[in-house]
């Protein structure tokens, strides 16, 4: 006999709509769904509703139309969104709205004592954190003295720490010099964790997702799967700027 059950999505969005005052709509009767273990990119240029479609899903932002459910349950409230960042976490697509703490360790430890660890457990989990993402002997640094790649790898930290059961990344090489990027790639690869990526950055999203998407007209085009491929080519004017579709 088939086994006919079909999984839930973890994120579901149904003909959503969004805003801001006086402006023109920035999400138009948008679907999305994903499902647990999905690695899924978001390429399209700026203003096309990316980041906001981030900030619904967080509650930093409350849709003008349509339903979000969020682990089965749908999300209206304040209320709502509590047990939803405790489960997922988003990565910041500046730094410096993530990290606010003195030093380091505190900015990581931060999340671990709001989900009611004592400081002793949460700072052995910051310390575990930024070890596994090659940040040893940060944990005393003064964080608005680190280098923007720096800054970007102890944002990464603060999220992990919450050890989430979804991540979504806004920009994430954004800033990063190649050595950094090229860490970033390889630790987000290893994650065991179903996540939403937006970036510009083609190599970066080649390499970290199974599926990529565009925006258009405030929509996410789920019918047209971004592919990315590399080809070889001949000019007879090769130095002159030219741009392919």
């Amino acid at each position: 006999m088939t086994d006919t059950h079909q999984p839930s999505p973890l994120i579901a969005m149904r003909g959503v709509c969004f805003n801001y005052p006086g402006g023109p709509p920035i999400l138009n009767d948008l679907d999305f769904e994903l499902f647990r273990g999905e690695r899924v990119g978001l390429v399209a240029p700026n203003g096309s509703g990316k980041t906001t479609l981030f900030h619904i899903l967080m509650g930093l932002l409350k849709p003008c139309a349509g339903e979000v459910r969020i682990f089965g349950r749908p999300v209206h409230r304040e209320q709502d969104f509590i047990e939803v960042r405790q489960r997922i976490g988003m990565l910041f697509q500046d730094a410096d709205d993530q990290l606010f703490s003195p030093t380091v360790l505190e900015d990581v430890a931060f999340g671990p004592l709001n989900l009611g660890k004592s400081r002793e457990e949460a700072a052995t989990i910051a310390r575990r954190t930024l070890a596994r993402l090659g940040l040893e002997g940060f944990e005393n640094r003064v964080t608005f003295r680190l280098s923007g790649g720096e800054k970007r790898l102890v944002s990464l930290a603060t999220v992990l720490a919450m050890e989430p059961e979804v991540l979504l990344l806004d920009e994430p090489t954004t800033g990063l010099d190649d050595k950094t990027r090229h860490t970033l790639t390889h630790l987000i690869v290893a994650f065991d964790l179903t996540y939403v990526l937006i970036s510009h950055n083609v190599p970066f999203l080649a390499a970290t997702t199974d599926k990529t998407y565009s925006m258009e007209g405030g929509r996410i085009l789920l019918d047209e799967t971004v592919h990315f491929h590399e080809h070889v080519h001949a000019h007879r004017h090769g130095q002159v700027p030219h741009q392919h579709e």
